[in-house]
C-alpha cells in the first residue's frame, strides 16, 4: 500500500469547474494513547509502544469529537484531563478538550456538547503554532492504572475560506 505525507490544508472543489462551489476541509484522524495515572501535561504517545512519537497536530487544527477505545481502571470515580502544549511557546492548556470526564468510561465518543468537554473541543486551539496533545489524571480522583487510547477526528482551518487559490 503507498503511503503519502503532505503539509497542505485538504479541501475539494467537487465537480464544480467554474470554482463557485465552497471547497470545504478534509477530515483526519489520529490516534492516542496516554497513561490515566500520570499529570494531565503529559503528552498523548501515537501508541504504548516505547519510544512511539507525540501527537503533534498543525496551527489551525479543530478537534470535532475524540473517540475513546480504552479506558483507565481503579479509583472510586476516576477522572481525566486532555488538553495541549504549545509547540514553540510551551504554553499549556491541559483541560481545554477534555475537563474532569470518567476515565473509566470505556468506548465513548466526546463532542463539543457532551458534558466534561473542554472550552477549545471544536474550535481552533492555535492559528500560529503546532500543538502537543496531552492527557492524564485530573486532580480530582485519580486513576490507578489502566490505558486511554482512541482517536481523535480533527480538520485544518482553510486560512482562504473556501477560495481555491489556482
Amino acid at each position: 500500500m503507498a503511503l503519502s505525507t503532505t503539509q497542505s490544508i485538504w479541501r475539494s472543489g467537487g465537480g464544480d469547474q467554474t470554482r463557485t462551489a465552497y471547497c470545504g476541509s478534509g477530515l483526519m484522524a489520529a490516534q492516542f494513547y496516554f497513561d490515566p495515572t500520570l499529570v494531565n501535561t503529559t503528552t498523548a504517545k501515537v501508541s504504548s509502544a516505547s519510544g512511539a512519537p507525540a501527537v503533534i497536530l498543525p496551527a489551525g487544527a479543530v478537534i470535532t469529537e475524540i473517540q475513546f477505545n480504552a479506558a483507565a481502571t481503579g479509583g472510586t470515580t476516576p477522572t481525566m484531563d486532555m488538553g495541549f502544549t504549545l509547540y514553540t511557546t510551551g504554553t499549556a492548556s491541559p483541560t481545554a478538550l477534555i475537563d474532569n470526564y470518567a476515565a473509566d468510561a470505556g468506548k465513548q465518543t466526546v463532542t463539543w456538547v457532551t458534558s466534561g468537554a473542554g472550552t477549545s473541543l471544536g474550535a481552533a486551539m492555535s492559528t500560529t503554532e503546532l500543538v502537543y496533545i496531552t492527557g492524564g489524571a485530573n486532580t480530582g480522583d485519580a486513576a490507578t492504572g489502566g490505558t486511554v487510547s482512541g482517536t481523535i477526528i480533527y480538520f485544518v482551518t482553510d486560512p482562504l475560506i473556501g477560495q481555491q487559490n489556482v
